[in-house]
């Protein structure tokens, strides 16, 4: 099992253009995920790891789990960082904690010089955040659920199941906890979680390889859209114009909200049904309103500032 994991990783990481140059940081909460990639960084990085564990402040057991991980990297030449928010919680408690700790995270990587930051996401939860767009009517972008790579991010246990993560730890003697909050069923993830257990028909590296292919086929999308928009868009004062409309449904859909990006960069963009809405009625030759904007479809499609509203 322990050679398994460690070529896994070996592997994924291989996909870095300069992994065997690069000074890389480990996420660590001490849960057993990321302290086997902690470990695991540690034996394949000699000298080039260090180690962070962001403390929200929810919990008090968090400030104790913090020094165990810090424990663990002196004890192996590791420096640790414990880093905690400046600002108490609000709003949503899992969407707040998760931004606080990707910006303190940042934050400290680049302070310290470091080009990578390794996360623990395995595919379980990659199955996981799938369904859970899935039951969203996500598009492709959000059916690829959890990156590979996300700028200075990068996720190398993604082709490898909780259970094999687990039992690494088991067998390297590594010291680790278990959130409570990952069995909290008043949060969505934690009660997916629980019906996906008796799910044993549900294969996650499966789902994982599709996440990866649906990923690729995105950033295709992309730079097919990116093309196409250099050939045929156009700005000529404050209308936006798209000279060519004969192109599959998904390509116009994203045409249109590059149109909007450019017409109006602080606009946030539509999405789901009123993205269909709007393609549809340019297609049809019509006109509708977007924020503080015109489509007029057609042929061509122009993009153009909304007349003001009058007053009675």
């Amino acid at each position: 099992m322990t050679d398994s994991v460690e070529a896994r990783f070996r592997e994924a990481m291989a996909l870095l253009p300069d992994e065997r140059a690069t000074r890389l940081g480990v996420a660590v909460s001490g849960g057993p995920d990321s302290m086997a990639l902690l470990a695991l960084a540690a034996r394949c990085y000699p000298g080039r790891v260090a180690a962070a564990t962001v403390d929200h402040g929810l919990r008090a057991e968090a400030a104790d789990e913090a020094a165990m991980v810090a424990q663990w990297c002196a004890a192996h030449g590791v420096p640790h960082a414990t880093l905690r928010p400046s600002a108490p919680v609000k709003g949503n408690v899992q969407a707040w904690a998760r931004t606080v700790r990707y910006a303190l995270l940042e934050g400290w990587r680049a302070e310290h010089g470091i080009a990578y930051i390794l996360t623990a996401h395995h595919a379980d939860d990659q199955l996981e955040t799938m369904i859970m767009r899935l039951n969203r009517g996500s598009g492709i972008a959000g059916l690829a659920g959890v990156r590979r790579r996300s700028g200075p991010v990068f996720r190398p246990l993604l082709g490898m199941r909780k259970a094999q993560l687990l039992a690494y730890a088991k067998d390297a003697g590594l010291p680790h906890v278990d959130d409570p909050s990952n069995a909290d069923l008043r949060f969505d993830r934690a009660a997916l979680r629980a019906r996906l257990a008796a799910a044993d028909w549900l294969d996650p590296q499966a789902a994982s390889r599709s996440a990866c292919a649906l990923a690729e086929a995105e950033e295709a999308l992309i730079w097919m859209v990116r093309t196409v928009a250099e050939r045929h868009v156009t700005q000529q004062g404050s209308a936006v114009r798209l000279d060519r409309t004969d192109f599959p449904r998904e390509i116009l859909r994203r045409l249109l909200i590059m149109m909007i990006g450019i017409a109006d960069p602080l606009a946030p963009p539509p999405r789901g049904d009123a993205l269909d809405r709007l393609v549809a009625c340019a297609m049809a030759g019509g006109k509708a309103s977007i924020g503080n904007h015109l489509i007029i479809g057609g042929e061509h499609w122009t993009l153009v500032p909304a007349p003001p509203r009058t007053t009675s």
